[in-house]
């Protein structure tokens, strides 16, 4: 070993202690409390039945999918077959996934392992060596091919070699699936000649990006770009070609320098030739989340100190501008006080676990007990939820994120809480998942209706994460603890880092500062989980925990809809009335009413602000009044992210007509032919807003108006929020959404008149504008017409 290369072990050794000593500090600082355990521990004969149970949920689907599927990507469990490209009827981009690379049983073989497994195992990597080829004239998602099959076949070859060494078998075993994970990998570089060198989201397995479907291909999301790393890195160290990894790192420094240098925050959707950002919506959620996985994660694998300050630097942004006490709200990019969504997506249920790894434990142990309450609430977490915790999206395909959470916490704390949470949510697969043929996705989770569709990560992450939460370290035959699981759950040994070559050191740098590089244990008292969940027992219901004593409430994070802000500024002297309402408050001190004073201070340049900026953003909806049609009200509405911006004085004019069926979320419309030319009217749920958008386009539709589904809903009492797309800009027609109350009043003109109902649908501030030049056309004849004639 040469002298550099000692050095790196050494440091990399020395940052693995640092890493594993930062945790033992996180379970010391929950442990050492004086408050006693939860009385409901679960014993070892139920925990060791729940283990056995999961066990059986594996192998239920997974002879379902070798039985009836393999060797297709995925089963169809209602169908009882198999699932393969060009063959089943397409379900669009989703369909990216699949290779025709058996895809399942890729994914699933450490699996087998973690079971013990070993017959299965060795029968399985035989018939990957023997039927898995990847030389298919078909285009397939570089993120999802990256996770679920160079890491599939990865983690699977760093297992066998493991196997032959401990548990004497699989000697035949030469390192094929290495190579194999080479081949794949060599298919998927094509994709990372960009100007930036970040990937595109897609690339055909033989011919590379000279496929025609590809000519257009620009866009990609932050972590479709952002979770290669840890595979590209192995896949380097292991085969001693060293392409892979430096072409994942430059992937990786060209993201970080497009975040916002103001907030520190990134975007969601950008191009991959210019670096311009397509979408500026940033939390935690689809289309980042396992970017920041990855930073984090590529520090504890690496050693390389450059993931752990960026990390650190998006994580404080999020922290800051995205979390609201256990939820995780949507911001903007580039204005981080304004919120650009009103629900949460299923997938920031991952962002507990990622909590715990980082050692911040308090916040990940409130946003799970929110998911956990959410998910008692809905019997599964949908795939989106609003922040009143109504269902956005009703789908729910098995995703294993709360359960990894879940994972990571019990392993954290020791809290039998969250082995009865496993529990919650093992039997909850068993009652509403589980077919003849394996387990379902459900489509709606209020009715309960099933999807025909298994998902690979059924069986290499939900299954496998509850059989590790119900295991003990002697019951698995590799210790968990010297891997890195990835987003996909593969298995990653930590002494990957040895097989480096360079050190990395970058805080002498100007990029970063010393603060970057520095996480502290949680150290508020009695942090016992217990403790922390309590005061959010009823949080779905209106219970919040009180904000911190001492920490200024600023009209700048004040909500209204916030019991502990009502407090707060109770405490200061200022009262919430309704009009009419005389009653005063008073100040509970002297300093209490001086930061009333500057509190309302604030809120007065707030007001006035948000009104600008709010007017800018807001669409209008108007029509002619039944009384004078040269009078005209507007309705507000919505803007979407993905349809063309009606600016300046543009517009668009039509009768306005409901969809047949009225959610538009078929393949074609009962009254297209009527709905050519006209403002179309579509219900919100069932698919996503941009589909509703290419169907109204299809037919011919001069506009379309999404209208909420939940009753009652105003945007005199929630914030207005632009609807979002896929990333795709062919919508050409303009797009606003109009919450329940303000489509109510649309609604009873449209009933009222006998005649179809002609709107126009521009700017909020454009009709201001009109409006006002009207009334100043109107002024100035009635003061010609009052004046006297001049006397002669």
């Amino acid at each position: 070993m040469s002298a550099t290369s000692s050095e790196s072990f050494v440091r990399v050794q020395r940052l693995m202690l640092i890493f594993l000593v930062a945790l033992c500090i996180v379970v010391a600082c929950v442990l050492s409390t004086e408050t006693t355990m939860p009385t409901q521990n679960m014993s070892n004969k139920e925990r060791a039945e729940l283990r056995e149970e999961a066990r059986a949920m594996f192998y239920h689907a997974y002879n379902a999918y070798m039985q009836n599927a393999y060797p297709a990507d995925e089963l169809m469990p209602l169908s009882c077959k198999g699932r393969y490209r060009g063959v089943t009827p397409s379900r669009g981009d989703m369909d990216d996934i699949l290779g025709n690379f058996s895809m399942t049983l890729v994914d699933t073989l450490d699996t087998l392992v973690l079971l013990g497994d070993f017959a299965e195992f060795e029968h399985a990597v035989k018939l990957v060596i023997r039927d898995v080829q990847f030389d298919s004239d078909i285009i397939v998602s570089v993120f999802e091919t990256n996770i679920r099959m160079v890491g599939g076949l990865l983690s699977a070859h760093i297992l066998a070699e493991y196997l032959q060494k401990h548990a004497d078998t699989m000697h035949w075993y030469k390192g094929e699936l290495l190579e194999m994970s080479r081949e794949l990998g060599y298919r998927l570089l094509p994709a990372f000649n960009t100007s930036t060198g970040i990937p595109h989201a897609r690339v055909n397995l033989r011919l590379g990006m000279k496929d025609p479907m590809l000519k257009k291909s620009r866009e990609t999301c932050t972590a479709c770009a952002g979770t290669i790393l840890l595979e590209f890195a192995a896949l380097s160290r292991l085969t001693g070609d060293p392409i892979f990894e430096v072409r994942a790192h430059a992937a990786m420094d060209a993201l970080w320098k497009l975040r916002h240098r103001g907030s520190d925050l990134m975007g969601t959707v950008l191009n991959v030739h210019s670096g311009d950002w397509v979408r500026r919506d940033s939390g935690v959620g689809a289309g980042i989340d396992s970017y920041y996985e990855y930073l984090f994660k590529s520090y504890v694998l690496l050693g390389d100190d450059k993931y752990l300050a960026r990390f650190n630097r998006h994580y404080n942004a999020v922290m800051k501008y995205v979390s609201e006490g256990p939820m995780l709200l949507d911001v903007l990019m580039h204005r981080p006080h304004a919120k650009s969504k009103n629900f949460m997506d299923s997938l920031l249920a991952f962002w507990p676990g990622l909590q715990v790894l980082s050692g911040d434990l308090k916040p990940a142990v409130q946003t799970h007990e929110m998911l956990y309450q959410v998910m008692q609430m809905h019997t599964f977490i949908p795939e989106a939820f609003t922040v009143d915790f109504q269902i956005h999206w009703g789908q729910h395909p098995l995703r294993p994120e709360f359960i990894e959470s879940t994972y990571f916490l019990y392993r954290a704390t020791g809290d039998h809480h969250y082995l009865q949470v496993g529990k919650k949510a093992l039997k909850t697969l068993q009652q509403y998942a589980k077919v003849s043929c394996g387990y379902a996705a459900v489509n709606d989770v209020r009715t309960g209706k099933h999807e025909d569709r298994m998902d690979s990560f059924v069986l290499s992450e939900t299954i496998k994460y509850l059989y590790l939460l119900f295991s003990d370290p002697q019951d698995l035959i590799i210790n968990v603890d010297e891997f890195v699981f990835t987003t996909e759950a593969h298995l990653l040994p930590l002494s990957i880092a040895q097989l480096g070559n360079a050190t990395f050191s970058f805080r002498q740098t100007d990029e970063h500062n010393v603060l970057d590089f520095m996480r502290t244990c949680p150290s508020s008292n009695k942090l016992f989980p217990e403790k922390v969940r309590k005061p959010l027992r009823n949080f779905i219901t209106g219970s919040c925990p009180r904000t911190t004593a001492g920490k200024r409430l600023s009209a700048l994070d004040f909500q209204a809809s916030n019991a502990d802000h009502l407090r707060a500024v109770y405490d200061m002297g200022i009262t919430m009335v309704s009009v009419g309402d005389r009653s005063q408050g008073k100040a509970k001190s002297h300093e209490e009413g001086e930061m009333g004073l500057q509190f309302m201070q604030e809120m007065l340049e707030l007001t006035k602000m948000q009104s600008i900026n709010q007017l800018a953003q807001l669409q209008a909806v108007a029509y002619a009044t039944d009384e004078k049609p040269q009078d005209w009200i507007a309705l507000m509405a919505g803007p979407s992210h993905f349809s063309p911006e009606l600016t300046g004085d543009q517009f668009v004019q039509g009768d306005l007509i409901l969809a047949k069926p009225l959610r538009a979320c078929d393949e074609t419309l009962e009254n297209a032919e009527e709905a050519k030319g006209k403002v179309l009217v579509a219900e919100r749920g069932d698919c996503t807003f941009v589909s509703k958008a290419r169907l109204a386009q299809k037919v011919g539709a001069a506009a379309l108006i999404v209208c909420d589904n939940v009753p009652g809903s105003s945007g005199e009492t929630q914030p207005m929020f632009a609807m979002s797309g896929d990333g795709k800009d062919d919508v050409l027609i303009p797009v606003v959404f109009m919450y329940s109350m303000e489509f109510g009043k649309l609604s009873a003109v449209m009933q009222r008149r006998k005649q179809p109902l002609r709107v126009r649908v521009m700017q909020m501030v454009e009709f201001k504008r009109w409006q006002l030049a009207k009334e100043q056309r109107q002024n100035q004849t009635a003061s010609v017409a009052q004046k006297p004639d001049k006397e002669l």
